[in-house]
């Protein structure tokens, strides 16, 4: 038991010492990094959850993860858009949303989705240890390999399916990806498939991305001009993403 517990706690302090050090980047304005690493920690603990539901205090925290990652997509999806338009030779497009990125930074190291899910951290390693204590938790390493392996048999399938969809695929490779770097004593990927799965997530994400500024330019006048660039771009990078994916399905099937 200790031998799955410890690592697992060890891991759950370190995430809050993550979100507590993206919270301070973001209070003070730092860097442009600190939104995207917030939800890069977030992601990576709701990774680490997934396979623990229905332990004590488990769910109350996946809970606060996701009300926090849900508030903050927009402003990443904003964030992101500026700086491509900036890329690209279009300031007086990219600034006024460059400065409203920049005013969320205060937003999300004030909100209450944070502190929330900050406390819930701080409580749940000795509720954690309290269970272990008293016998709740048993067979914690079987529970997590399960649930690994039914994230693999998830991605499998659909990967499997002709009609797949990018966006549900998209999910199911960053859950096993994720999931790997938070059990890596439990769930080691074969060789070249951890490259696979990042290679396609990028790709999967490319497309993700000029998905959403088409449907911005549809929106948002000001954008319409860009419209036939971006669905060329996305285009391509769903073609790149049939390869990745390809490549992904045969590690899988090893």
């Amino acid at each position: 038991m200790a031998s799955t517990l410890d690592p697992l706690i060890a891991h759950l302090i370190a995430i809050e010492l993550r979100l507590i050090t993206c919270r301070e980047r973001l209070a003070a304005h730092t860097d442009s990094e600190a939104l995207h690493d917030l939800r890069t920690t977030v992601r990576r603990l709701r990774s680490l959850l997934r396979p623990l539901r229905g332990l004590p205090g488990i769910d109350r925290l996946e809970d606060g993860a996701r009300a926090l990652g849900q508030l903050t997509t927009p402003m990443r999806d904003r964030e992101v858009l500026a700086a491509h338009l900036l890329e690209q030779g279009y300031p007086e497009l990219a600034y006024p949303r460059q400065q409203a990125a920049a005013a969320a930074f205060t937003q999300v190291a004030r909100c209450s989705q944070l502190s929330q899910l900050l406390n819930l951290l701080s409580a749940i390693v000795p509720l954690l240890r309290t269970a272990q204590r008293n016998g709740v938790i048993e067979h914690l390493g079987r529970m997590v390999d399960k649930r690994l392996a039914k994230q693999h048999r998830q991605l499998r399938k659909a990967l499997a399916d002709p009609a797949h969809d990018r966006h549900r695929l998209r999910l199911l490779i960053k859950r096993v990806r994720y999931a790997a770097e938070a059990y890596p004593e439990r769930e080691p990927l074969p060789k070249g498939m951890a490259k696979a799965l990042k290679k396609a997530q990028e790709a999967l994400g490319d497309w993700h991305d000029h998905v959403q500024w088409l449907r911005r330019a549809e929106e948002e006048p000001e954008l319409a001009p860009l419209a036939a660039q971006w669905q060329a771009a996305q285009d391509e990078a769903e073609g790149r993403s049939d390869k990745a994916l390809s490549q992904l399905a045969r590690y899988m099937k090893k």
